[in-house]
């Protein structure tokens, strides 16, 4: 960690005429640093937003660790930086919260938890953008934004990857497997797990950014994410929050039931509707916010957790999905990070019980996820975080020349392992079209 001095940010605020072109500008722009966070929402109407998006580059202070006491460092980080901070905490800092391991194969070989203080901040809000830039760099402020405004415009819908994907568990394995997790669950051990596959390609080496404007502009998700660290690329089209915090008010919204869209207009009203009935997936939706509600009472104060909402469906390009709403109040006292903790790793993407579904994955699973249902986002300096799921994701390190996404469902007491295979290969379109093209 480098050492860490409270510095003050210089501010400046601008209307931008046309703003998608603004944002296409912007990203581009922000490759030349060796740190990229980059969030977008796409224009999504939902509630608990800030920013439309975010754009975080060139560090100046950081933080790089494994699992092994990951929390604490990221705590002592963010309380002395009290500054705003971006990264990203992977799925195995689970072996940090609880007595767990990750002994799977890893081929992207990400750290376990990446945060970093930036030099250079861009928040957009409608057509108004507020630049935050660290004192020391506020003199380059102006040069930046003629850089921007008349820099390369980076091409669409150009990427020509044509690759190879491979499966980590095959179609006869996975059924095997998901079997198993179904004698566990009629036995009693959980209730709920979810099972995550991996497809991948080695010797491969993509355009990550524009790999990244494809996959977005195929999905347009509310939680997008860009985010570079030197050779290492997280390329998101997520549409699920982890968990956010304002003003001392926490919000999470697990992710759980999935339905394919149609072009046929009442086709695709039919399969939302069938979707928002369906009693396995509103089980599977529910056994969630359980969990996420006692998680969040770990922190919260007595009785301030609400479920806002439960089972809504939401429409996104490529998929119906099924959102549920909890919230809490936390004591002003409590640290930020805490509320991460005690709430990681996300409900949606565990199990219940959840130690006992995170033991059976990981003995199913041949992957370490890493990065992959992990999350990525941000501290303001106040505290305040929002943090997506990463699902719909494909990881990239340019080093090893290793591409991966990985996509899991639920299995619970009513799963068939066919269909829970055809809602793998429903989630894992976006990606797959991309990188083959």
């Amino acid at each position: 960690m480098h050492s860490i001095i409270l510095l003050l940010r210089s501010s400046k605020i601008y209307k931008l005429k046309d703003v998608p072109r603004f944002k296409n500008q912007l990203l581009t722009w922000a490759q030349q640093f060796d740190d990229v966070v980059w969030l977008d929402s796409n224009g999504y109407k939902q509630n608990y937003v800030n920013y439309d998006a975010i754009l975080a580059v060139d560090a100046f202070t950081s933080i790089k660790t494994d699992f092994k006491q990951g929390f604490d460092k990221l705590k002592e980080y963010q309380t002395y930086c009290k500054d705003w901070i971006f990264g990203y905490l992977t799925y195995d800092l689970k072996n940090d919260v609880e007595a767990l391991n990750s002994q799977n194969f890893d081929g992207l070989g990400f750290p376990d938890l990446y945060f970093f203080q930036p030099k250079r901040l861009f928040l957009l809000k409608g057509d108004e953008l507020e630049i935050l830039y660290l004192n020391a760099v506020s003199d380059e402020m102006n040069d930046d934004l003629i850089a921007i405004e008349f820099g390369r415009e980076s091409p669409r819908g150009t990427v020509q990857n044509n690759i190879k994907i491979k499966l980590r568990i095959h179609k006869d394995d996975y059924f095997e497997k998901v079997e198993y997790m179904l004698e566990r669950i009629h036995r009693g051990d959980i209730y709920e797990a979810n099972f995550c596959q991996e497809f991948y390609a080695e010797d491969t080496q993509i355009n990550a950014l524009e790999t990244y404007q494809k996959l977005n502009s195929i999905s347009k998700p509310p939680f997008a994410a860009y985010a570079k660290m030197d050779d290492k690329f997280i390329l998101s089209a997520s549409p699920e929050r982890y968990i956010k915090m304002e003003n001392n008010v926490v919000v999470s919204q697990p992710i759980k039931g999935t339905a394919k869209r149609a072009m046929n207009p009442d086709e695709d009203k039919a399969l939302m509707q069938s979707l928002k009935h369906d009693k396995k997936e509103r089980s599977e939706n529910i056994m969630i916010v359980d969990l996420v509600r006692n998680d969040l009472s770990k922190t919260a104060l007595k009785g301030s957790v609400r479920v806002e909402e439960l089972c809504e469906v939401y429409t996104f390009d490529q998929v119906h999905q099924m959102i549920s709403t909890i919230t809490s109040k936390v004591d002003t006292e409590t640290n930020p990070v805490d509320v991460l903790k005690s709430t990681f790793p996300m409900g949606s993407m565990t199990g219940a019980p959840k130690i006992s579904a995170m033991k059976i994955i990981e003995s199913l699973e041949e992957t370490k996820r890493g990065v992959y249902s992990g999350s990525i986002g941000y501290f303001s300096p106040s505290g305040n975080f929002d943090f997506n799921v990463v699902i719909r994701s494909i990881l990239y390190n340019q080093t090893k020349k290793y591409v991966s996404y990985s996509v899991g469902g639920a299995i619970t007491a009513k799963s068939d392992p066919l269909k829970e295979y055809e809602e793998c290969l429903v989630k894992a379109k976006a990606m797959r079209s991309v990188l083959e093209n």
